[in-house]
């Protein structure tokens, strides 16, 4: 404020002064701000200096000669930083046209509506915008649209197509039980994707194409196949058994490399035969596997509920009704380490 002041009494003592005592003291403070330019480093101006020498190029043509300080482009950058202050200010505080802002919601059920529908276009995700009550253009919807990634992802993709094919779709796969001499025993089963039924089962020592063939066709004795026999790319299932499959109408699909997730079903039937049996006992030979595996089959079937059939047993398995005594009854299975329950 005092150094405002200072300045304010400076000019008016100079209106009074002669020409020449003006010029001779503009030189020598220009020596002096030359002098102090040169031997301090330069500092940062004030915004009031900014606003001062923004002002001084508006009302005067010559305001180039008496500038030290900095060059004349960095006052031209100040007052278009200003003007760009100026109108974003002015746009924030008041609207007075434009397009109309769309809203998160909008914009997040958009990128919702192109996830879950990778063939959808702009025209359909807009007629679903309509129906909901959102009034927005088609070229709105297809601009925000370039913003979302156009690659699904592929187990999405996957899951779509086994939810739409499950009726059609068997799986079939092997794993390992190991015996009480550390030997490795093959237990081959086929499963249905629609009700999760055990097709076939059987337990070897040494697997190799004909008898998998042999197990397929037990499978499917007398009832037509399905339509699609989902397996992975184990060696054990080659060229004659592709063969095979085709032969009895079905066709053959392979998953990709180490992809267990796309044969998800049969590998999460493995996961309940070794939560459920393997886990709790110690195989002795193929013929004990084979009796243990046959009675899981018989408890999986009509005892076990499963999620994925919303509570229910592949074969089905009725609610019973409370009896009049209102005692239940514990039904051991698997020697006891399951139980189902009746009134």
């Amino acid at each position: 404020m005092i150094s405002t002041l200072r300045h304010l009494i400076g000019w008016m003592i100079c209106v009074f002064r002669s020409r020449e005592d003006l010029l001779l003291e503009n030189l020598a403070l220009r020596q002096q701000l030359l002098a102090l330019h040169n031997k301090r480093p330069r500092r940062r101006l004030a915004t009031a200096h900014k606003l001062f020498w923004t002002t001084l190029r508006r009302v005067w043509s010559g305001w180039k000669q008496p500038l030290v300080l900095v060059t004349p482009k960095t006052v031209v950058a100040w007052h278009r930083a200003g003007f760009r202050l100026y109108w974003k200010w002015l746009s924030r505080t008041r609207r007075l046209g434009g397009r109309k802002r769309v809203s998160e919601e909008v914009r997040t059920l958009i990128f919702r509506m192109a996830a879950e529908n990778p063939t959808w276009g702009a025209p359909r995700i807009h007629g679903e915008l309509l129906k909901l009550g959102f009034h927005l253009s088609e070229p709105t919807v297809s601009r925000w649209l370039r913003r979302v990634p156009r690659t699904p992802d592929p187990a999405q993709r996957w899951l779509t197509f086994l939810k739409n094919h499950r009726e059609a779709i068997a799986a079939m796969d092997f794993f390992t039980v190991p015996t009480i001499t550390f030997g490795v025993l093959y237990c081959f089963f086929i499963i249905e994707h629609d009700r999760r039924r055990i097709l076939g089962l059987n337990v070897t020592r040494n697997p190799n194409a004909a008898w998998i063939v042999q197990q397929i066709r037990q499978a499917w004795p007398y009832a037509p196949t399905h339509r699609f026999l989902l397996f992975d790319r184990d060696g054990k299932f080659g060229n004659d058994v592709v063969s095979a499959v085709k032969q009895m109408g079905s066709s053959p699909v392979r998953t990709a490399f180490r992809s267990p997730w796309q044969n998800g079903v049969a590998e999460r039937w493995v996961g309940s035969c070794r939560r459920d049996l393997l886990d709790h006992v110690i195989v002795i030979n193929e013929r004990h596997l084979k009796r243990l595996m046959t009675e899981y089959v018989h408890y999986y079937h009509g005892d076990r509920t499963h999620l994925g059939l919303a509570k229910d047993t592949p074969v089905g398995r009725p609610a019973a009704q409370p009896s009049a005594n209102g005692k239940i009854r514990s039904l051991p299975r698997l020697g006891g380490l399951h139980h189902r329950y009746a009134a």
